[in-house]
């Protein structure tokens, strides 16, 4: 990995992962340090906790494509180390959310996903998804489900 080509992503935004049934399988004792290791590194880095939480789901029979998703984290971590907030004196401290809803995203259990992003000014300060308890019947449903969701992380 010292060698490895940094990436600007955690992980892409078109990837969509199911159990993939097909692909060769890995070791799943290397695969579960890896994502325990990723997992203790959400709590300084919480730029990586979607995706970390993404193939964390599959550490009971991981394949090559959750490596490689996890192997891509590694990269991006690599090529971000001296990522901060920068908050200039005067700036504009308006509080923004913004939400948006996945409409049955997870292949293996057609649940939905709320994802919140909430800015200080300029500055990215909060981002939040979470896969839903239940299963929406709609998009306009979701996207109801995901505008309440923002709400409650502003002002709960």
């Amino acid at each position: 990995m010292e060698e490895a080509k940094t990436m600007k992503t955690p992980m892409s935004s078109s990837i969509k992962f199911d159990m993939d049934e097909n692909d060769k399988p890995v070791n799943s004792t290397m695969y579960r340090g890896m994502i325990g290791s990723l997992l203790y590194l959400i709590a300084s880095r919480p730029d990586i906790m979607y995706s970390v939480c993404l193939c964390a789901r599959f550490q009971s029979c991981p394949k090559e494509s959750h490596l490689s998703a996890v192997k891509r984290i590694l990269r991006y971590l690599k090529g971000t180390m001296d990522i901060g907030l920068w908050y200039p004196k005067g700036d504009n401290f308006e509080l923004i959310g913004y939400s948006d809803a996945d409409f049955a995203g997870c292949k293996v259990e057609r649940k939905n996903t709320s994802d919140t992003c909430h800015f200080l000014g300029h500055s990215l300060v909060s981002w939040h998804s979470k896969k839903q308890n239940s299963v929406a019947l709609s998009t306009a449903e979701a996207e109801c489900i995901a505008a309440g969701y923002v709400v409650q992380k502003s002002f709960g």
